[in-house]
């Protein structure tokens, strides 16, 4: 053979070698390439399934909850229904009752001699069910027939109730129930409502059972389960009950989607190995006639059983696709040797160079460089990879952007009153600690102006709280175009119609001049739809250095000074002096008219209403002292409190309220179908000698005729900080007698939590601060939240004070806080204003 000849030959068969190998390892790296986007692919299907099985377990437990609660109404409902023997009821009655109450059936349990039995029920198959083999179901009966809370660890429990999880129903084991039991001693059968598939029909409207069933139409996605690890492969726990077999929702080896490839001691194994190693694992193997390749990811959760996801997927796709794709190659590098070695060199360099292109970009921005465009047109597979990578640069960006513009909003919304625009109580609070700290290197002063409007809430009540509203935002731009442009003037609303000023570095003549310049613009007519209204403002002035450095004192001074200004009629200016508040100098001759009052009973006690907001009905006042002297004028008991307490008038002046509160509650209650209840405040000196005061409190309410259980004692956790044993152990013997105890103003103090669920409370009352900083979009409820959600997982009854706004009582009673007192319902009332606010509501 010529060399003219042998020299193509070489050639061509280096080339068909080159090209045979570049083949190969095409082949491997698409293998390795289809095996990555596999991972993927599962990567996120798991992410999804995952999701929505937390989620839906999450929302399953909330539905459930709900549920329960529903059942002790609808109980509630049926108990006033029936009578009290069922030997009186038929089971066409149950079934009459059920579809008006709303529940699936109704079942009435009563005691047999050893065995606790379905005696009536809409439901046949329930008649006749015996329970004596159900374990702390059975129990719980028990507890609920001896009326005592039910403590088998399970369900939820409430006074004279309780619901069990959700199961399969033992009498018919083709439905998953959620049942309710109820007793309270005035039958002779426990009440037994229950929903039938109400969870289960949540699950599968909702649940991962959609998303699952989306994916395996995927090409490839042949199969999508989640295993319970705990029993898949394991022998079935099956329960026989009444006649009748079944698997406890908690034993089903397969939570959702569909098992049809199976293989169930190899997936057994892998479940088992993925759960103990907390990683994915992965076999192939032939099933059904399908190459197949499973994977087992393992899930776990904080407060959750784990669980598996497995995945099938067709491995004998990607092996077709490797052939096909191997055969393609073969057959073009044999026709055209010459023109692959060429177009392959060009077309390695096409990929590879926008590939390197594209690394390099997104390194960039991986590093922060989020909205870099890259410049790559292409119309196959790396032109659609660029355009994702630049969707995903600007969508980093925006995301940023708005990151940053929402904790713009979140740290105004912070610092701001949402309905005027003006400063609020948290940004004052902590803006006049800086200010005084300041002026006091500087030598400058600080002027506190204390606004109030008058006569306010008659025109809330008058023409509603949105023209209220109104009328508030009005105020605020008065205030406003008082102090335009002023830098040493901060303007912050404090809640309700108050408002607060702090203006710097100036003189007592140039406050003064501002607030009769404010108080005059203020009293100008408000006109809101065609309708004039006339309001004034009450203004108190105090000064720092000049009447206080204490800077909680220096509110209080202005707060009085503003009370008196109201009491000469508002409309006007009021400096605070020290005869409105006397200094330590006057405080002997303010001591002795306190005493001169107590002694002379010119003091009076106050009543504030508590009322149930969801039935619209008042259960109780707590009592409050008010004073009003001749000289001095009404006193703020922020003053003469402390005054009383330095000195041990606080004594007689508990006593005084004590016994007239005691005394005109039990005279109210003498008329009244629904007794009230009276609150009292408690100091720290009222336990110095606690034999004392328990038998002083057995002698006021013998003498009152008022019954232990219609009194609640009020003590603040600062009590509890030092001789808290004494202090719980007269606490327990107040409970004993049947007096109530609550704990006021919570989440001020520093009670350890773990030492709370020890102490001989009742009640816990929500502090006014966390109530009134909620606006009107419910923002800064996480507190109250927090405390209600603890006082329900305590056993404890809660109330919330301070309670100035409809959307502040919708956000209660939406979180089941019924339990209310503040000024949208009514401010403290005396005796006969009292008697005229109870004829409203009885």
């Amino acid at each position: 053979m010529s060399l003219k000849k042998k020299i193509p030959l070489i050639f061509c068969l280096l080339v068909f070698f080159i090209l045979l190998t570049n083949n190969v390892f095409h082949y491997m790296r698409s293998k390795n390439q289809l095996l990555d986007y596999n991972k993927k692919i599962i990567k996120m299907i798991v992410q999804e399934v995952s999701y929505q099985v937390k989620n839906t377990k999450n929302s399953s437990l909330y539905v459930e909850d709900i549920l329960g609660r529903d059942l002790r109404t609808a109980s509630l409902v049926i108990k006033n229904a029936l009578p009290p023997h069922y030997q009186d009821i038929t089971n066409e009655q149950l079934k009459r009752l059920a579809k008006e109450s709303g529940v699936s059936h109704i079942t009435l349990l009563a005691k047999t001699k050893d065995d606790i039995v379905g005696v009536r029920s809409s439901d046949r198959q329930e008649i006749g069910m015996g329970t004596n083999g159900w374990g702390y179901w059975y129990d719980a009966y028990m507890q609920l027939f001896a009326l005592k809370p039910v403590s088998v660890g399970k369900g939820l429990t409430l006074p004279n109730y309780w619901t069990g999880p959700i199961e399969v129903a033992s009498s018919n084991p083709n439905h998953i129930d959620k049942w309710g039991y109820y007793y309270d001693g005035s039958t002779n059968y426990i009440i037994n409502p229950y929903f039938r598939d109400k969870v289960t029909d949540y699950e599968k409207r909702f649940g991962p059972w959609k998303i699952i069933r989306d994916f395996t139409k995927e090409e490839g996605i042949l199969e999508i389960t989640v295993f319970n690890p705990k029993n898949f492969g394991k022998k079935e726990e099956i329960v026989h009950l009444n006649g009748n077999k079944y698997i406890r929702i908690s034993a089903q080896p397969i939570w959702y989607g569909k098992y049809q490839y199976q293989n169930i001691t190899t997936d057994a194994a892998m479940v088992k190995k993925a759960i103990n190693s907390k990683k994915n694992q992965t076999y192939q193997g032939d099933l059904k006639g399908k190459m197949i390749m499973k994977t087992f990811v393992p899930v776990f959760s904080k407060n959750d059983q784990p669980f598996v996801i497995g995945l099938v997927y067709d491995y004998g796709l990607i092996q077709e696709e490797l052939t096909h794709e191997l055969f393609v190659h073969i057959l073009l590098s044999i026709v055209i040797m010459i023109i692959v070695l060429i177009v392959s060199f060009i077309f390695s360099r096409s990929i590879t160079q926008p590939i390197g292109y594209i690394v390099d970009q997104v390194n960039e921005i991986a590093q922060g460089k989020f909205g870099k465009i890259l410049n790559l047109k292409r119309k196959d597979e790396l032109g659609l990879l660029t355009e994702n990578v630049n969707a995903m640069s600007k969508h980093l960006r925006s995301y940023v952007e708005d990151l940053n513009r929402s904790k713009e909003l979140i740290e105004y919304q912070a610092f701001h009153d949402p309905l005027t625009g003006l400063l609020n109580r948290r940004y004052f609070q902590e803006k006049l600690k800086q200010i005084i700290n300041n002026a006091t290197q500087t030598g400058e002063t600080v002027s506190v102006l204390f606004i109030d409007l008058d006569r306010f809430k008659q025109v809330n009540d008058s023409f509603g709280h949105n023209k209220g509203d109104e009328i508030l935002k009005i105020v605020s731009d008065r205030i406003k175009d008082c102090f335009p442009n002023d830098k040493n003037a901060i303007l912050t609303r404090q809640g309700g119609d108050e408002f607060i000023i702090l203006l710097k570095n100036r003189t007592l003549a140039e406050t003064h001049a501002a607030a009769e310049r404010l108080v005059n613009n203020l009293k100008r007519p408000y006109s809101i739809n065609d309708n004039e209204i006339y309001l004034s403002a009450s203004c108190g002035i105090s000064m720092y250095p000049e009447h206080t450095d204490n800077i909680d004192t220096l509110i209080i001074y202005s707060d009085v000074a503003m009370y008196s200004a109201k009491n000469k009629g508002g409309n006007r200016v009021t400096v605070y002096s020290q005869k409105l508040n006397p200094s330590e100098i006057e405080r002997p001759r303010l001591e002795a008219h306190l005493r001169n009052a107590i002694e002379n009973e010119k003091i009076e006690v106050f009543y504030q209403p508590k009322i149930n907001a969801k039935t619209g009905t008042i259960f109780g006042a707590e009592a409050l002292v008010r004073w009003a002297d001749e000289e001095f004028g009404v006193v703020s008991p922020e003053v003469f409190i402390p005054i009383a307490e330095d000195t041990g008038l606080i004594q007689p002046l508990w006593d005084f309220v004590m016994k007239h509160g005691s005394k005109q509650v039990s005279d109210w209650n003498s008329n009244l179908s629904q007794p009230l209840t009276i609150s009292i405040n408690f100091s720290a000196m009222q336990f110095q000698e606690p034999c004392i005061m328990l038998q002083k409190v057995k002698d006021i309410l013998a003498e009152s005729k008022l019954p232990p259980g219609q009194l609640e004692i009020e003590i603040t956790e600062s009590i509890l900080l030092s001789n808290s044993s004494e202090i719980v152990h007269t606490l327990k013997s107040l409970q004993d007698l049947g007096i109530a105890v609550s704990i006021d103003d919570f989440g001020t103090g520093y009670s350890s939590l773990s030492y709370l669920k020890d102490l001989p409370i009742n009640t816990l009352k929500i502090d006014q601060s966390f109530i009134q900083n909620i606006d009107k979009d419910l923002r800064n409820t996480e507190i109250p939240e927090a405390i209600i959600n603890l006082a329900r997982s305590l056993h404890l009854d809660v109330i919330a004070e301070g309670v100035e706004e409809e959307y502040q009582k919708e956000f209660l009673l939406s979180k089941d806080c019924v339990r209310m007192q503040g000024y949208l319902f009514s401010k403290p009332l005396s005796k006969v204003d009292f008697e005229q606010f109870l004829k409203k509501y009885h």
